[in-house]
């Protein structure tokens, strides 16, 4: 993390760039594209469903839901942006690049922080049926949004902000994009590893409580036990993500250590299968997790995924 192995890193990527795109480079880089345009396309085809129907806008649970997709898409651009000026070794501005960077870290910080409020949501539908409408309504998902965002940049908003006060000229030059050339200090390290480790385990501990209390209401209630059973699956899916999100994390630090190491061909190997199955993967999971498990969702989905091949339309019937 010091400048200097900063300033070397360059050098050695760009030399094993040029080995490696005789190669096995270019077919890398066309299965990201194509994945990273998958991916969005679906999202896409799934959030214009939300947006098709009043009930979809109108309910908070179908609104942290669009949002979840706006997230993933936006993160699944910002990654393969960031990817494409890897791999060519483009340099661009740094203030470009801090704008870059603070969207690429606040989306992808933002889908567990998602993911908790989406599990909350349920919880307050299933245990507390009654005030459900009156705790969770548009302005509680807006505010809830807000926060999301506003605890995942905060971070990074941090480390630009000290970049500018200690070196404020650099903004003015070209720059090699990359969040270590924005760490100066150590305690930026720290921080950033604390910052990781607090929303892994706030969100671990509110995927805990929501599922067990979700569990008791199901076996205690003698109405809508299907409706806390679907809850169940839905929280126990969110650990599954939540699971994806730790990975990167663990996927960093031995991407570092094989840095330190000098295991060059490893290191680049492990990079793109950080990127392609840690990073772009589980973005495609919103939309088959919530959207084709909700009955109210899924056959508007499959009539706009198949471009309105179907005569009628399905009815909505959203609860």
């Amino acid at each position: 993390m010091t400048n200097q192995s900063v300033e070397e890193a360059p050098v050695v990527h760009q030399q094993f760039y040029r080995l490696e795109m005789k190669e096995s480079q270019m077919i890398k880089l066309v299965v990201a594209i194509f994945a990273s345009l998958l991916f969005v396309y679906i999202n896409s085809i799934m959030f214009h469903t939300l947006l098709s129907k009043p009930v979809f806008r109108e309910l908070p649970r179908y609104v942290l839901f669009a949002h979840m997709l706006c997230n993933d898409s936006a993160q699944l651009l910002v990654s393969m942006t960031l990817y494409l000026l890897t791999m060519h070794l483009q340099a661009i501005p740094k203030v470009l690049c801090a704008f870059i960077l603070l969207l690429a870290t606040a989306t992808f910080r933002n889908a567990a922080l998602n993911l908790a409020v989406m599990s909350l949501e349920r919880y307050v539908a299933i245990c507390f049926p009654l005030r459900h409408s009156e705790i969770v309504d548009q302005k509680s998902a807006g505010v809830s949004i807000g926060v999301i965002w506003f605890l995942s940049a905060l971070n990074v908003v941090i480390d630009i902000i000290y970049a500018l006060m200690v070196n404020p000229v650099s903004f003015k030059n070209p720059m090699l994009c990359s969040r270590e050339r924005f760490i100066f200090s150590k305690w930026q390290v720290d921080m950033f590893q604390a910052f990781n480790s607090f929303y892994f385990v706030a969100v671990t501990c509110i995927l805990i409580f929501t599922y067990i209390n979700v569990v008791l209401a199901a076996r205690s209630a003698s109405s809508k036990k299907d409706s806390a059973k679907k809850a169940q699956q839905t929280i126990l899916l969110h650990f599954g993500q939540l699971v994806l999100c730790v990975n990167s994390f663990i996927y960093g630090t031995i991407e570092r250590a094989l840095y330190m190491g000098s295991s060059l061909e490893l290191f680049f190997h492990l990079r793109y299968l950080n990127f392609l199955f840690v990073l772009l993967l589980p973005r495609c999971l919103s939309p088959l997790i919530y959207g084709l498990r909700d009955d109210a969702v899924r056959p508007l989905f499959l009539y706009y995924f198949r471009c309105g091949t179907r005569k009628v339309k399905p009815s909505v019937n959203a609860h």
